[in-house]
């Protein structure tokens, strides 16, 4: 697992690596095959009834690279929300040592204990695990150097900002047209909290008081689900009868890669696409295919027309009922490619609270969460 690791280059702070090599992941799932335990991938711990993860271990060289945007130090005080088996608190008391504290809020009350347990046999009892929604934080061992959640958020709540110290910070994966981009977020003068640092992600969402609205739709009853802002205006009878009938294969003429998608075109295309159509991300449940589709990928849907582009798909497009979706696709693909193909480096973020109202936005979009205004946008020069 370490060895994957450094080969993605998942290490860029000697400490980080250090908790890696001395914390054993095996203790936090004792159930699981050893060969399982140490690949560098996400492990299911819980699903809901209809399948779909509501917890997991982390795959471990996305928790280095959101402990790398925590810049997390000895002595330091940190929060996380989302327990789940314990490792990842476990890692961050290694790094914050004998002179620093975590805290970490699970919901579910079952995985709390079996994370407490996991905690005490691998001699990381100091960490504090509260069963509790994680919507408010935790006051009481307040205030925080850093707040990280392990679970995708709608939002950030504003009594977490408002435990930080005055340099404090928050890092989570916020939740933007089905796609999630941990994200971190700092303190501005003007009362508004900016993310520079942003990485794309993929975790559980989060549960309780501040989860989001059912951006989850499921199309038809095959094992496709889409996940969007606007999932309320998507019609999922009508783009079920839209994608059984006869489609077109259609190409980009730039080949695109997963990476291709995931750090840079996909998250141009949500920013910059027409409002007549609506951007979602698709998911095929594993293993399986309808529509002639399977995996993962996006797509571009109006009442006449869809394109859905899969990730491994190198840059194929399926049509359906026309081409206009595609024709937008691939105006959105020249745009970027003549911007200089900017990534997610590029990405901006900015929650806004509702209380200074509406914002006015000359570039990218804006979203209405909870308790902010969302700006995101595109730093290109």
């Amino acid at each position: 697992m370490l060895k994957s690791m450094r080969q993605e280059g998942a290490f860029t702070n000697p400490d980080v690596e250090a908790a890696f090599s001395a914390v054993p992941r095996h203790l936090f799932l004792p159930d699981i095959a050893l060969e399982e335990v140490y690949s560098d991938k996400a492990i299911p711990l819980k699903k809901d009834s209809g399948g779909l993860l509501t917890s997991s271990s982390s795959q471990p060289a996305m928790m280095a690279i959101m402990l790398d945007q925590m810049g997390l130090e000895s002595g330091e005080n940190v929060l996380e929300i989302g327990t789940a088996s314990g490792y990842n608190a476990a890692i961050m008391q290694y790094i914050v040592g004998n002179s620093g504290s975590v805290t970490t809020i699970e919901i579910d009350n079952d995985l709390a204990r079996q994370a407490q347990r996991h905690l005490q046999n691998a001699h990381a009892s100091r960490v504090t695990v509260v069963n509790a929604d994680g919507a408010q934080g935790y006051a009481p061992r307040a205030a925080y150097d850093h707040i990280v959640s392990t679970v995708g958020v709608w939002d950030i709540p504003s009594s977490w900002f408002n435990q930080l110290k005055p340099r404090g910070d928050v890092v989570a994966p916020i939740v933007i047209d089905g796609i999630q981009v941990s994200a971190k977020f700092s303190p501005q003068s003007d009362g508004t909290f900016l993310s520079k640092s942003n990485r794309p992600c993929a975790f559980v969402y989060m549960l309780g008081q501040n989860a989001g609205p059912d951006f989850r739709r499921q199309v038809g009853t095959g094992p496709m689900y889409i996940l969007a802002d606007r999932v309320d205006r998507i019609d999922t009878i009508a783009l079920s009868v839209l994608l059984s009938n006869d489609h077109e294969y259609c190409q980009f003429d730039k080949g695109l890669d997963p990476g291709d998608y995931w750090f840079g075109y996909q998250i141009y295309l949500m920013l910059n696409a027409s409002p007549d159509y609506i951007f979602f991300v698709y998911a095929v449940l594993d293993g399986q295919k309808t529509y002639d589709i399977e995996g993962r990928g996006i797509g571009l849907f109006a009442r006449s027309s869809a394109g859905l582009a899969g990730y491994a798909e190198k840059g194929l497009v399926h049509c359906f009922a026309g081409s206009d979706a595609f024709l937008e696709m691939q105006n959105m693909l020249d745009r970027w490619v003549a911007l200089g193909e900017p990534t997610i480096e590029h990405l901006r973020l900015k929650l806004i609270p509702k209380a200074q109202g509406k914002p006015e936005i000359e570039r990218g979009k804006l979203y209405e969460r909870h308790e902010h205004y969302l700006h995101a946008w595109f730093e290109v020069e």
